[in-house]
């Protein structure tokens, strides 16, 4: 299965079209660390990451893994780590998983720049939670809850996300 993504802020699976936010950058096909955009491709996506304090294990097909209050997200590009979940206390620049605020209560990691990982091309490009007014993320997709719910419950480990550069035809 593919989710489509569209660089107007809709998010086709296969039970519809619903809303997202995209990066405050816009989407773009070379994606930079820290450029706000959201990284135009065909990733897979590799695991789903949950708040289990304040949410029951989602259902999915795709691996999922409970966060813990000491986990975050390696995004300095020079070091070993970038682009890597990572362990607190950790020296290099990284972004903490573990929020006050419900947006990476469920975390789908999508498969950007891993396998390799290349420095400087972007880090921690998920799809999470929305705000309440779609604001713009810093890079990620971002869908409401029940979204999120509905989409993973038909996500597996061949499940891929294609996400289109603006002018690209669907």
């Amino acid at each position: 299965m593919t989710l489509t993504v569209y660089p107007d802020g809709r998010f086709e699976y296969p039970q519809g079209i619903v809303r997202c936010a995209l990066g405050r950058g816009g989407v773009r096909a070379a994606k930079r660390e820290g450029d706000g955009a959201t990284p135009a491709g065909n990733y897979p996506l590799r695991r789903v990451f949950y708040r289990a304090d304040r949410l029951t294990r989602p259902w999915t097909g795709l691996p999922v893994v409970a966060l813990d209050t000491d986990d975050a997200w390696c995004d300095d590009p020079l070091d070993p780590h970038y682009n890597r979940r990572v362990r607190l206390p950790f020296t290099p620049s990284h972004e903490r998983l573990w929020r006050d605020d419900s947006l990476y209560d469920i975390i789908i990691e999508i498969g950007h720049n891993d396998h390799p990982t290349r420095p400087f091309l972007g880090s921690a490009v998920f799809i999470h939670l929305a705000r309440a007014n779609y604001a713009p993320t810093r890079g990620c997709v971002a869908l409401a809850p029940a979204d999120m719910l509905d989409v993973l419950t038909l996500c597996d480990e061949t499940t891929a996300i294609t996400i289109l550069a603006p002018g690209r035809p669907a």
